[in-house]
C-alpha cells in the first residue's frame, strides 16, 4: 500500500499539487456539487451546516481553494477542524508500518495521536483488511469510525474518529471524505518525510530504503484479477523485489532475487527492475524481455553475479498466462480452495549469466484460480542442523490460507506472518510473496461511465 516513493510515477503528468486538485475535483463531480463553490454563491436555501450536503461541499472547496500551496503537515489538522464542525472528535489518521503489522498515528495538531493499532487484532486492522467502514458503539451512545483509506484499491491506512450519532448521510460524506484523504497522502508524499517516519517503527538499512522506493502499490484489484505482495523482512530487505502493472488487458508481472544479502543486492535488483520496465514498455514479449535485463544486469555487474527471476504475463480477458522461469521456483496454482500443483515449466539461467533464448511457458487459468509466486527465501529457510522448510510445508500452509477465506491483500499477510512463526522466527534470506487471483470478469475497468 503505499506510500512507497515509487508511486509518484503515478501522479507525473503534472506536479502533485494540480495532481491533488483533479483528485478533489473528480470527488466533487460524485458528490454531486460544484467545485468550490466562492462566498456569495451558494445555492439558494442551502443551510450553511447542513451535514449531507452544505459540509461536503464546504469541506472540498476549503481543501481545492488550499491545494495549491497547503504544505503537507497541514493536510490531517485541516481534516480533524472540518470534521469537528459537524460533530466529529478525537480524528486520527493511522498508516501502515512497512512490517504490516500495526497502524501507526500520523502525528499532527488536533490529531489524537495514541499509540500503534495492531492490524491483526483491532478495530482500525479490521477495517483496513477488509476495505470495509467498521463501527463501535460507545456506552454514552457514540460511535467510533474506522474508515479505510483507499487509494484506488490500494490500502493506505485508516482513518477513525467518533461522532455523537451517525446516519447514512454522515456513511456516504465520510467513505468520501476518507478517499480523498488517501488521494491527498499519496500526492503530499512525494515531497515529505514525515509520512514515512510515522510508517517506520524500527531502523531501516539503506538496501531497504533502496527496495521500498522501487515497489508499486503492495496490492491491486480491478474487476478482472487483484493481486497483493508482501516482502520479509521489511527493514533489512535486500535483493527480493517485485514490479507489476496492468495495461489494457494484460497484467505483467516480475519478481526477481538478486545474488546477496547488502547493499550490492540492492543495486543489482534496482537495475534488474529498471530494464524490466524498460523492456515492458517498449511492448516487447517475454523472451526479449528476459534478454534485455540478461544484457544489463552481465554488463554492469559482469560473469560472477546474477538475478533469479520470473516474468508473467496474464491476459486479463481470457485468463492466458505466458511466464518465463529464470531460476525461481515454480509459482503454485491454487484453484477451488486448495493448492493443485506448482506451474512447472522449462527453466532459463538467470539473469546475468547469458543464457540462451529462453522458452516461454503457457496455462490456461480457470474463473477464481490464484497463483503463489515466491521467492527461495521462504522454503530454504532453516534452522542450524534442521532440514530446510521446503515447499511441502508451504503447501500446507496455504491450504490452511486458502480457509480464511479473507481476500488476496489478508491473506498474503496472513501467509507470510505464518510462515515466520513456522520457520521459527528466522528471516536470514530475503522472503517475498506475491499472489494473483484472476476473476474471470470481461468488463471493461477502464471504460469511462457515461
Amino acid at each position: 500500500m503505499k506510500l512507497e516513493k515509487s508511486r509518484a510515477s503515478r501522479l507525473d503528468a503534472g506536479s502533485p499539487d494540480v495532481a491533488a486538485v483533479g483528485v478533489i475535483d473528480r470527488l466533487c463531480q460524485r458528490l454531486g456539487h460544484p467545485a468550490a463553490m466562492a462566498e456569495g454563491e451558494r445555492e439558494p436555501g442551502k443551510d450553511m451546516v447542513d451535514r449531507s450536503e452544505g459540509f461536503g461541499e464546504r469541506l472540498l472547496g476549503v481543501l481545492l481553494d488550499r491545494a495549491h500551496e497547503m504544505p503537507p503537515q497541514l493536510i490531517a489538522p485541516l481534516i480533524a477542524e472540518e470534521v469537528a464542525k459537524v460533530g466529529g472528535r478525537d480524528v486520527s489518521i493511522l498508516l501502515q508500518d512497512y512490517a504490516q503489522l500495526v497502524l501507526a498515528p500520523l502525528p499532527g495538531r488536533q490529531l489524537m495521536v495514541a499509540g500503534p493499532e495492531l492490524i491483526s487484532d483491532s478495530h482500525a486492522g479490521e477495517a483496513f483488511l477488509t476495505a470495509a467502514p467498521v463501527e463501535v458503539a460507545h456506552d454514552d451512545g457514540s460511535v467510533r469510525m474506522f474508515l479505510p483509506l483507499l487509494d484506488g484499491s490500494d490500502q493506505v491506512g485508516v482513518m477513525a474518529l467518533t461522532l455523537e450519532t451517525v446516519d447514512d448521510d454522515d456513511r456516504r460524506l465520510l467513505r468520501r471524505l476518507a478517499s480523498l484523504v488517501a488521494d491527498i497522502l499519496v500526492t503530499k508524499h512525494t515531497y515529505t518525510d514525515q509520512f514515512f517516519q510515522a510508517r517506520r517503527r524500527e531502523p531501516m538499512s539503506v538496501a531497504a530504503e533502496i527496495q521500498w522506493s522501487l515497489l508499486p502499490p503492495l496490492a491491486m484489484s480491478v474487476p478482472q484479477v487483484t493481486v497483493a505482495g508482501i516482502l520479509e523482512p521489511a527493514y533489512r530487505i535486500a535483493g527480493d523485489s517485485f514490479d507489476y502493472a496492468l495495461n489494457e488487458s494484460v497484467l505483467h508481472v516480475a519478481m526477481i532475487d538478486a545474488m546477496g544479502h547488502d547493499l550490492g543486492a540492492a543495486a543489482m535488483a534496482t537495475i534488474a527492475i529498471g530494464a524490466y520496465r524498460h523492456a515492458r514498455r517498449a511492448d516487447v514479449d517475454l523472451t526479449e524481455i528476459y534478454a534485455f535485463m540478461d544484457r544489463a544486469i552481465a554488463g554492469q555487474f559482469g560473469p560472477d553475479r546474477f538475478v533469479t527471476a520470473q516474468m508473467m504475463r496474464l491476459d486479463t480477458a481470457t485468463g492466458r498466462l505466458q511466464w518465463v522461469n529464470a531460476g525461481h521456483p515454480a509459482p503454485l496454482l491454487i484453484r477451488d480452495g486448495r493448492v493443485l500443483h506448482p506451474l512447472e515449466g522449462p527453466t532459463t539461467l538467470p539473469v546475468g549469466f547469458g543464457g540462451e533464448q529462453p522458452r516461454m511457458s503457457e496455462h490456461q487459468l480457470r474463473r477464481g484460480d490464484r497463483l503463489l509466486c515466491y521467492t527461495d527465501g521462504v522454503i530454504e529457510e532453516h534452522a542450524a542442523g534442521q532440514e530446510p522448510f521446503g515447499e511441502e510445508q508451504l503447501i500446507r500452509c496455504v491450504d490452511r490460507m486458502m480457509s480464511q477465506a479473507s481476500g488476496v491483500r489478508a491473506e498474503v499477510r496472513w501467509l507470510s506472518k505464518r510462515l515466520l512463526e513456522e520457520r521459527g522466527g528466522l528471516t536470514s534470506d530475503d522472503a517475498t510473496l506475491f499472489l494473483i487471483e484472476w476473476r474471470g470478469s470481461a468488463a471493461d475497468h477502464l471504460a469511462v461511465p457515461r
